[in-house]
């Protein structure tokens, strides 16, 4: 991570930023998929359209919010869970 982030502590940050993105937007595909419906069939569940889904599922996106990310996971019969774990400190060498 040194090495990426060349111990900013700044840079750190907006790699984890970009990190929960990814995980956000790879777990509402992989829920969606295993439930077998496509991005229109879970926007017509969610009440949203499937360009909103679509946008859910980028790893660029970053505007989710909690509501939306609540009524997805209603829709799958799923909940939201939040943890906060201890942040990663960069090694200073």
């Amino acid at each position: 991570m040194d090495k990426l982030t060349g111990n900013s502590p700044e840079m750190a940050d907006l790699i984890e930023q970009e990190r929960a993105n990814l995980d956000i937007a790879r777990k509402i595909y992989d829920l969606r998929t295993a439930a077998g419906l496509s991005q229109a069939e879970l926007a017509r569940k969610v009440g949203t359209t499937q360009s909103v889904i679509s946008r859910l599922e980028d790893a660029d996106y970053d505007g989710h919010s909690l509501a939306m990310l609540r009524r997805i996971a209603s829709a799958l019969e799923r909940r939201v869970e939040i943890r906060f774990p201890l942040a990663r400190k960069l090694q200073h060498t």
